[in-house]
């Protein structure tokens, strides 16, 4: 094989997200809502653009030149209007049309776009983890377990609770799988989770009670200034265990300072969605809904709380011998709206599919609003005078079931209307109140030309329209989407394909499966750019093929295909269907090297990759498997409960055990792992390296310092050590000497 030189590397380096997004821009476009969504702005480049749908209009939020020069003279220091360092802007400046708000060098700027000044004002803007009132008079934010707010005129803080706990406080996130060592990253303490009403005079918030669940500790050896090791201590319970988290609703009212707490008892809470499976609704945005799931997840419900008395009815339930969800993948918006009539619009997957039905106000009646082999991937916006709602559903393009369309449909059930008829993934949203749709219609190949669209799809205004040259000129070349049919010889399974830079058919390339397994999620979708932690883009550029696939048992689908990993889990997304699909692809493809397979993937991907290598030794020869719940019966309880099902005895915990197959490996396996991994607790690639000891198996390890689970601010060492690993094992040469730069934090 011919050497990879450090050229290679810094090839490969290019390809990581943050750089390879800077190529294509526009592709990223994210609407910023302006007075409820009436017009909207964003960002693309280093520039920034408002939009009013209803003129048909697309402009400059400011004259970016003159800015530009002002800011210069304020500040002393060069500005160029292609390259401005603006961050955090604020179109909406409460009575100054013309003023918009900044921040840039460290400092809050006021720019006047009537008289052309720029001057250093206090900083106006919230706080990390701050939600700020509809109405823009206050900040709420966290302090000791309690909710505070700011007044965003004067600065006066007042708490709205004071009765907070160690581990029993208000409007924050579960210990486990409450990343508080990421928000550490970010210099956020402690972020809160709530919701305003609409007219800014209360707030609905959760209180946790973690009091009786056991502590996990993690030791940080190496603390930013030195001196000896810090442990953190984290509430962390696991699956079976009969304490678990607990929340109950509490409305905060900001006038007179009163709390209303929910009546009943508390839920028990597995995930951090649950905590935002709530919002404001009715004619005059004064009631409470919230979904409550039970613990085993089998039984859905939508109950309403009074915010004045705390009382809770339910209004409707569902239940199932599996997993009933509101959404087809988990954390995305719960497909559950109420209407100002009182009736409810409702996602389940009662029929197999993922449709909607509309509930009267009393709950007896029910409503069939959609139908069909394809299923409704999220609700767009309800007219509730039109009594239509639009939405993206995906099963309607022949080829592709991953792939959305934008349709809309009478809430009787009539009317069913494809407003977008193309082989395109639409990615669209709308603001609260509707009216419009901002669409981004992409496929692998594709990237997202994006526009305003009108309710019959009516194009309002073109927006953006990225083209792919500058990636093209590094070598990059778009992922191929491929069908297959699954290890069962009959399902239809998908999936990318990335060539390999400087791609030559006469040569024979090894293969990477980039995996992550779901099942809340699937893997490889439609859309241009899908994120994969890991970058098979950079792999490809390395000179291996890379491949993503959606097995059995991933989200995205039909109920039945998602089922699949019920009871499964240890299959990991079906791995069966993995190797099928290479082998399937080997023949099809003579370049590739189906007798060199490696395959990485990151948590869940982790896991997957060590059972890849555990379980299908004969298949997969390298293997880097970066924080990997390798033992799921003592990971965090939902994964086991909601996605495995049934009780976790002895014979269940053992096959969803990594290190219980630890005899079976065969190849090369490197474990990566942050140490204040407060996710996948370290001991999950530590118990797996044990019984690799105790198998007399050889493996490579890394800890890495100071890193959580996703290792932000580590991820740069992580990338070349995984890139080394696969060159030397896989690729059969020695790496070069090239170091990557630290990547950029992620916006928050």
């Amino acid at each position: 094989m011919t050497r990879l030189e450090t050229a290679d590397y810094a090839r490969a380096e290019k390809m990581l997200a943050p750089y390879r997004a800077r190529r294509v821009p526009g592709s990223t476009l994210t609407p910023q809502w302006i007075a409820d969504g009436a017009r909207f702005w964003y960002q693309v480049g280093t520039r920034f653009v408002v939009v009013d749908p209803a003129e048909g209009t697309r402009r400059d939020a400011f004259d970016h030149e003159r800015l530009a020069a002002a800011l210069s003279e304020a500040s002393g220091k060069a500005v160029e209007a292609d390259d401005l360092p603006v961050t955090s802007p604020d179109l909406e400046v409460p009575g100054r049309d013309d003023v918009v708000r900044f921040s840039a060098f460290g400092s809050r700027w006021e720019w006047s776009d009537r008289t052309g000044e720029c001057a250093e004002v206090d900083d106006d803007t919230p706080k990390p983890g701050e939600i700020v009132s509809p109405d823009r008079a206050w900040s709420a934010f966290r302090r000791d377990g309690n909710v505070w707010i700011r007044s965003l005129g004067d600065g006066e803080e007042i708490a709205l609770t004071d009765d907070a706990e160690p581990s029993f406080g208000y409007g924050g996130l579960t210990d486990a799988l409450g990343m508080r060592i990421l928000f550490r990253t970010f210099g956020i303490d402690s972020p809160l989770v709530a919701a305003w009403s609409p007219d800014s005079t209360r707030l609905i918030a959760h209180r946790i009670d973690e009091r009786e669940l056991p502590e996990q500790v993690l030791v940080e050896s190496a603390p930013a200034g030195g001196g000896p090791p810090v442990e953190h201590r984290s509430r962390y319970p696991m699956p079976g265990d009969e304490h678990q988290a607990t929340l109950s609703w509490a409305v905060l009212d900001v006038a007179n300072r009163g709390v209303t707490h929910q009546q009943g008892e508390p839920e028990i809470v597995l995930h951090p969605t649950a905590m935002t499976y709530r919002w404001w609704s009715g004619e005059k945005g004064d009631q409470v809904h919230y979904l409550h799931q039970s613990r085993d997840a089998r039984t859905l419900e939508l109950r309403r709380l009074d915010p004045s008395t705390g009382d809770t009815t339910t209004l409707v339930t569902e239940t199932g011998e599996t997993r009933v969800d509101p959404t087809p993948q988990l954390g995305e918006t719960a497909m559950v709206h109420v209407l100002d009539t009182g009736e409810v619009l409702w996602w389940s997957q009662r029929d197999g599919w993922g449709h909607l039905y509309l509930y009267a106000d009393d709950g007896a009646q029910i409503t069939r609003v959609t139908g069909g082999q394809w299923l409704v991937r999220s609700v767009l916006w309800v007219d509730q005078d039109r009594r239509q709602v639009w939405f993206l559903a995906s099963g309607l393009v022949d080829d592709d079931p991953y792939a959305r369309q934008i349709c809309r449909v009478d809430l009787d059930g009539t009317g069913f209307t494809r407003l977008t008829d193309d082989a395109l993934d639409h990615d669209a949203i709308s603001p609260r109140e509707g009216g419009y749709l901002v669409d981004r219609a992409s496929s692998p190949s594709t990237p997202p030309r994006s526009a305003v669209l009108g309710g019959d799809g009516q194009v309002l205004v073109e927006l953006e329209s990225p083209d792919t040259a500058e990636l093209e000129a590094l070598g990059w070349t778009p992922p191929e989407r491929f069908r297959v049919t699954a290890a069962d010889g009959k399902t239809p399974i998908y999936g990318l394909l990335w060539r390999p830079h400087g791609f030559d058919p006469d040569r024979r390339y090894p293969v990477i499966d980039h995996i992550y397994p779901g099942p809340q999620v699937h893997r490889a979708g439609a859309s241009f750019d899908v994120p994969h932690q890991g970058e098979p883009e950079a792999l490809a550029a390395l000179g291996f093929a890379v491949v993503a696939v959606d097995g059995r048992g991933t989200a995205g689908r039909s109920k039945a295909f998602h089922d699949q990993s019920y009871g499964a889990l240890d299959d990991a997304g079906s791995l069966d269907d993995h190797v099928t699909a290479i082998r399937e692809l080997g023949h099809r493809h003579p370049w590739l090297d189906t007798g060199r397979v490696g395959i990485t993937g990151h948590s869940g991907g982790g896991f997957a990759t060590g059972r890849a290598m555990l379980a299908h030794a004969d298949f997969y020869s390298v293997g880097v498997a970066v924080a990997g719940n390798h033992d799921v019966g003592v990971y965090v309880p939902m994964w086991a409960e909601w996605f495995h099902g049934g009780e976790l005895d002895d014979d269940a915990r053992r096959a969803l055990s990594n290190p219980a197959l630890a005899e079976n490996l065969r190849g090369k396996l490197l474990l990566i792992h942050g140490e204040l991994d407060d996710n996948v607790l370290p001991m999950h690639s530590l118990r797996l390296v044990d019984a690799l000891i105790d198998a007399d198996k050889d493996v490579d390890m890394l800890i890495v310092p100071g890193a959580e689970h996703a290792l932000l601010g580590k991820m740069h060492y992580v990338f070349r050590r995984t890139w080394d690993y696969f060159v030397r094992h896989l690729h059969g040469t020695e790496p070069p000497a090239h170091r990557l730069a630290p990547l950029p934090l992620p916006s928050t």
